[in-house]
């Protein structure tokens, strides 16, 4: 299933192949620099799992997203329904991203994102779509700069799920961006 195609990525549901390179990404010590663990194998297996079963049942996750020209996986891109009460309301629709590291600082998440911030507006018709991160990573949060999502320092929250022990990693700020934010970038765009 492909859900969209950029001139050089594929975002897509994940194959069976996509697993070792999951498992990389999760426990890669730089790409989860800003996550309270890393995931062994049967961690990563179990979410990997867990995240294509979410897709087929909602249509909402994180999708494989992979070199256009290759079909190489490269890391996920995806729009899912958060879990995060009372900080965000059930059906709150986030936008989130890991990507390999060997393919940092080429713009593929931007890439990625716009278009899934794209299907997320004009195909599932959802009102708003939110990223959010902790302050000091501020590689995603300059991308959400970049897709146009505003910083809504009313919603920013500490994370529920992030133990005490990474008290550093607790809290995170919010972005977000409409639908009408979105269109109004990119008619400015000539999108």
């Amino acid at each position: 299933m492909i859900i969209r195609e950029t001139d050089r990525l594929r975002i897509r549901g994940w194959s069976e192949t996509d697993r070792d390179l999951f498992a990389e990404i999760n426990s890669d010590p730089k790409v989860m620099e800003f996550f309270a663990f890393r995931r062994s194998r049967v961690e990563s297996d179990a979410l990997f799992d867990r995240i294509g079963r979410g897709i087929s049942e909602t249509g909402f996750g994180f999708f494989a997203l992979a070199l256009r020209d290759s079909d190489t996986p490269i890391g996920f891109c995806g729009l899912a329904l958060t879990d995060l009460e009372p900080h965000l309301p059930n059906g709150t629709i986030e936008i989130g991203w890991r990507l390999a590291l060997p393919f940092w600082g080429n713009g593929y998440v931007t890439e990625a994102a716009a278009a899934l911030l794209d299907y997320g507006f004009a195909e599932r018709s959802l009102g708003e779509i939110v990223s959010f991160a902790v302050p000091a990573n501020t590689r995603s949060t300059a991308v959400m700069k970049r897709l146009g999502m505003r910083p809504d320092p009313s919603r920013d929250f500490d994370h529920p799920r992030v133990p005490d022990t990474h008290a550093h990693l607790k809290r995170h700020v919010l972005y977000a961006i409409t639908a009408d934010e979105w269109t109004r970038l990119a008619g400015e765009a000539g999108v």
